[in-house]
């Protein structure tokens, strides 16, 4: 019987498990942000954004979740001691059935939004044929709404 190098051997096996890893699914789970006021962030999230509220396993007064998608969550965590900066490029995109309907949301409640460029109160066309519209919520994170269909 001819024996294998151990070498080749641990070639194969890290061969064979990266093939089965590669494999695998990856599915979005949650995305989490850090905020200075659990009821408002809470409040916006439900009332302006329009997410449901799902239960949450800790019960300590300092989470709320949202159902965000097929077993996606959106957690929203108090604690964050002030506000911060955050960039325009990293923010949270929700898609809705019409933009101009949803503008009627925030200036309802005065939410000021602007375009891509920053011009304010103002709807990005984008050459796609999707509108969208970016606003911060009460933390400061950056939200995109568009009506992307896919």
């Amino acid at each position: 019987m001819k024996k294998i190098p151990a070498i080749l051997l641990l070639i194969l096996s890290v061969s064979s498990s990266q093939k089965i890893f590669s494999q695998q699914k990856v599915l979005l789970n949650h995305i989490a942000v850090y905020v200075v006021d659990l009821n408002v962030s809470t409040a916006f999230y439900k009332d302006i954004i329009g997410l449901d509220t799902i239960p949450e396993p800790f019960h300590d007064g300092r989470h709320t979740w949202f159902s965000v998608g097929v077993k996606s969550h959106l957690h929203v965590i108090s604690g964050a001691t002030a506000k911060t900066a955050h960039d325009k490029n990293a923010h949270l995109c929700f898609s809705v059935g019409s933009v101009p309907e949803f503008v009627k949301v925030l200036e309802k409640n005065k939410v000021e939004y602007e375009n891509w460029a920053g011009d304010k109160m103002a709807i990005t066309n984008r050459v796609d044929g999707v509108k969208q519209i970016y606003f911060k919520d009460p933390d400061g994170y950056w939200i995109e709404i568009n009506d992307a269909k896919e």
